[in-house]
């Protein structure tokens, strides 16, 4: 973790920060910067901003100073590739305060030092604060790191709001002789907001699912914003591969290194000190988070609980109760047989009892499933993306999933309960309907969800997604109920490459010729965890469903107030913690991964989901081969006396 910028040097010696003259502090900007018509140009263009206050400006610095700096940066500092729900990126060390180098480091890094302390100066600061106005801003208190995204890095949408920042601003460092094409990705994008009104009156700001502002990075540009909580929305474009056409020369390997950081309120013995700010400022924050969450109303997709009527008498029903004749005729229709024989059903639940898990390979039947492939195949690569609605419910709720910081994806929800009428046998029915609307909400599979887990099944809902490459993902959000619940997702992926195919089972970890791969390697678990299928890092596309180990609040000391990592990302709320960095090549601890499962075909996985456990899937990477589908649904459970006990222990 880097050093956070309030901590003392490790050292103990006392701050090298070194306060510059206006006139030394401008020979370091480029020429002409300071002069009135360019500030006035400049705060005008702040002022008129859309979607919200923010401004570019070219050629900052000095062009030399500049370039001797990526200098220094590239010989003299390393970076450590990290991964979490929100970003994929190359951290710097030990960058997120200069000040806690010791000596024998700062040396190599002169000119990284003079761009620091020119960008803190009094000159500068007062030139930025007459652009916002956004009031005073320290110089004691800086706060800037470097991170550098290669093909497939990313920043998701979040808003900055952390602590005592108030304005954030990003330096770019690309290559000076190979002009950045907007084309390669890595822009920083801006979100709107819309103001709606709760039913209770209260006014909240929803941020909308696409950005309405692309700035492309360019050598010697910055960007900059004045953070405000609920609305300085934006995010990082991927950088996008190459084509096998072209070469590295002719784009210098699209690598996007940039300085970012924050200025903060002035610190007590400053100028502009305002005593109790910075309280007033988390309070403020704090609210702006409560406000967030009245906006919930507007989140998409709402879940819609349906009820099963009938669990208090499944929960009377003997532990050896089996399916009846009927409901195995309906449900081999869909299903793969062998998960239907009384045996493999007693041993899956004896599987689930112990991990409270299960993943299921081959789960529907070779001749459903052949046709379901087909019918997605049709639609994976279509020019818009869509997911279709049921020819016999037109009006079934389908739609962008919202909001961005949260959540985006389509989605379509299925038509429960069950029409009472059964639905005509004829083509207007696609596979994908039938798995949606007929299937996943029948009275059968729900009776088959509750005897391979032992639970008692109260309601449902149940919904299909499909994540869009280049666009979608979940962000991790802690599940908050006292009482558990049952998460079933089947994976429907149509196509290859997503980082599991490779993968060779262990010899004594093959799958039963039952067609139960439900133990084969990738559900076995090291230190009780399911690890991670480790793909390629070139053929690396995310689109990953993830469940991590939430924090303790009582282990995360202040964590409203201190950032997890130097990309601003912050606090997301609803969680007590970020997620763990859960992929570091320099982080070889617990990652507090519980499971996981990549996106795939045909694969179903079963998680019992506790109290905050945190769940989110990963960026569908623009360069996988196809977009990532499933079926989801997610049920209230009813546990007996003794399953009491057994979740207690």
């Amino acid at each position: 973790m880097p050093k956070r910028k309030n901590e003392a040097p490790a050292n103990g010696k006392a701050t090298k920060k070194r306060a510059i003259s206006d006139d030394e502090a401008h020979q370091n900007f480029h020429k002409g910067l300071f002069d009135s018509k360019v500030l006035d140009g400049y705060t005008n263009y702040y002022a008129e901003s859309q979607p919200y206050k923010h401004a570019v400006i070219q050629n900052l610095v000095n062009d030399q100073l500049l370039r001797n700096v990526r200098n220094e940066i590239r010989e003299h500092i390393s970076f450590t590739p990290k991964e979490t729900d929100i970003y994929k990126i190359h951290q710097s060390g030990d960058l997120a305060n200069l000040d806690g180098l010791d000596d024998s480091a700062l040396k190599r890094l002169p000119s990284l030092l003079t761009l620091r302390d020119s960008l803190y100066s009094s000159a500068f600061r007062k030139y930025l604060s007459s652009i916002t106005q956004s009031g005073p801003l320290s110089g004691v208190k800086t706060d800037m790191a470097v991170n550098v995204y290669t093909p497939g890095c990313h920043l998701l949408c979040h808003d900055d709001v952390i602590g005592s920042r108030r304005v954030s601003w990003i330096l770019y460092l690309l290559d000076p002789d190979i002009q950045w094409k907007p084309e390669w990705g890595g822009a920083l994008r801006l979100y709107p907001t819309e103001h709606l009104k709760t039913p209770d009156g209260d006014e909240v700001k929803v941020p909308q699912p696409d950005f309405s502002l692309s700035i492309p990075p360019a050598w010697n540009q910055l960007s900059f914003f004045t953070v405000q909580p609920g609305e300085s929305f934006h995010d990082v474009e991927e950088v996008y591969r190459r084509s096998v056409e072209e070469k590295i020369e002719e784009d210098g390997g699209r690598i996007r290194m940039a300085i970012s950081g924050w200025f903060h309120i002035p610190q007590e013995g400053e100028e502009g000190y305002e005593e109790g700010l910075e309280e007033k400022l988390a309070e403020k924050s704090s609210l702006a988070q409560l406000q967030g969450g009245k906006a919930d109303i507007f989140d998409e997709p709402q879940a819609q609980w349906v009820d099963n009527p009938d669990w208090e008498e499944q929960a009377k029903q003997e532990e050896d109760d089996e399916l009846t004749e009927n409901e195995i005729d309906f449900l081999i229709k869909y299903m793969n047989p062998n998960y239907l024989t009384p045996d493999t059903v007693e041993e899956l639940s004896k599987m689930f009892s112990d991990e409270s898990s299960l993943r299921l390979a081959e789960f529907l039947s070779n001749k459903f499933s052949a046709r379901l492939r087909t019918y997605l195949e049709s639609k994976d690569h279509e020019k818009t993306p869509s997911l279709p609605t049921n020819p016999y419910h037109k009006d079934s709720k389908v739609g962008v999933a919202r909001p961005p910081h949260k959540h985006r994806y389509l989605y379509r929800q299925a038509i429960q309960p069950i029409p009472t009428t059964p639905y005509p046998e004829n083509d207007a029915m696609t596979p994908y309907d039938d798995l949606v609307d007929v299937l996943f909400p029948h009275p059968a599979f729900l009776k088959w969800i509750s005897l391979v887990t032992g639970i008692t099944l109260t309601k449902s809902n149940i919904f299909a997604r499909r994540f869009r490459r280049g666009l979608d993902y979940t962000l991790a959000t802690a599940y908050e109920e006292e009482d558990p619940q049952l998460e079933v997702c089947l994976g429907i992926t149509p196509s290859k490459g997503w980082g599991d195919e490779d993968e060779e089972p262990e010899e004594e970890e093959a799958p039963q010729q039952n067609g139960n791969s439900s133990s084969s390697s990738k559900s076995k678990k090291k230190n009780g965890k399911a690890p991670v299928p480790e793909p390629k890092p070139e053929e690396e596309v995310g689109g990953y469903e993830m469940y991590m180990a939430g924090e303790d609040a009582d282990d995360v000391p202040n964590v409203s107030s201190e950032p997890s990592t130097s990309t601003g990302a912050g606090q997301r709320r609803k969680a007590k913690a970020d997620p763990a960095i859960y992929k570091s090549a320099a982080d070889d601890e617990d990652d507090g991964i519980l499971f996981s499962q990549p996106a795939a075909w045909n694969n179903m996985a079963i998680v019992l989901r506790d109290q905050g456990v945190l769940r989110f899937t990963k960026y569908v990477s623009r360069s996988a081969k196809g977009d990532r589908w499933d079926v989801c649904a997610e049920y209230g459970v009813e546990f007996g006396e003794d399953e009491d006990d057994d979740e207690e222990d």
